[in-house]
């Protein structure tokens, strides 16, 4: 295991105790397994996705505590090497957001594919629902690789029969004044939609 990976793992260990000492351990744990955009990445962690969703759940009077498992940079096989430790904290639910980073450097589709696969089977073996967001990336590779990319994520939830995000940028992706200047991250702002986004698809699971 990589140093990288070990200081992430201590992290998460330091942030599940926090939380169970704050709210409880009965209180059912959703963990967001994801890279940047599910980190917050260029925004303070509060106003990432996963830490919009725990407020959110806490004004709608859910117990649920949400566990933001993003890491910058991360791909699907960093992802398929950090679940094991995560479903050992016993989630009821995991918000899966992990592609991008794989189709951003032209790594293969089948292994992307093979990795979210095993993901999603190692959740639901452990009884842990599994939402899917899907990823789109620009057509650097060609239109071949784009389409066949996209069709990950449709295929996999049709697959398992799991909840499917079909874009998690929705109505954020192109539109300058809602992402950073790298034209990836969203902002505040951008961050906002998607936590509508997910949550539209979050509550009915709940």
């Amino acid at each position: 295991m990589q140093f990288r990976e070990i200081v992430i793992i201590l992290s998460l260990v330091y942030l599940v105790i926090s939380l169970g000492e704050a709210k409880g351990e009965k209180n059912p744990l959703i963990v967001a397994l994801g890279d940047s955009l599910t980190a917050g990445y260029g925004v303070e962690e509060s106003f990432s996705f996963p830490g919009r969703l725990q407020k959110r759940l806490q004004e709608k009077g859910f117990p649920h505590r949400v566990m933001n498992a993003g890491v910058n940079g991360d791909t699907t096989a960093g992802g398929l090497r950090r679940i094991p430790w995560l479903l050992n904290q016993q989630p009821v639910l995991v918000i899966l957001v992990l592609g991008a980073n794989d189709g951003l450097r032209g790594l293969p589709i089948v292994e992307a594919q093979k990795n979210l696969e095993a993901i999603i089977k190692a959740c639901l073996k452990q009884r842990a629902k599994v939402l899917l967001a899907g990823i789109r990336i620009p057509p650097n590779y060609g239109a071949k690789y784009t389409k066949e990319f996209e069709r990950i994520y449709p295929h996999l939830a049709r697959k398992y029969d799991i909840a499917l995000i079909p874009f998690l940028l929705e109505g954020v992706a192109g539109i300058k004044e809602l992402n950073q200047r790298d034209g990836i991250h969203p902002t505040k702002e951008g961050y906002g939609i998607v936590t509508n986004t997910v949550w539209r698809a979050l509550e009915s699971l709940l």
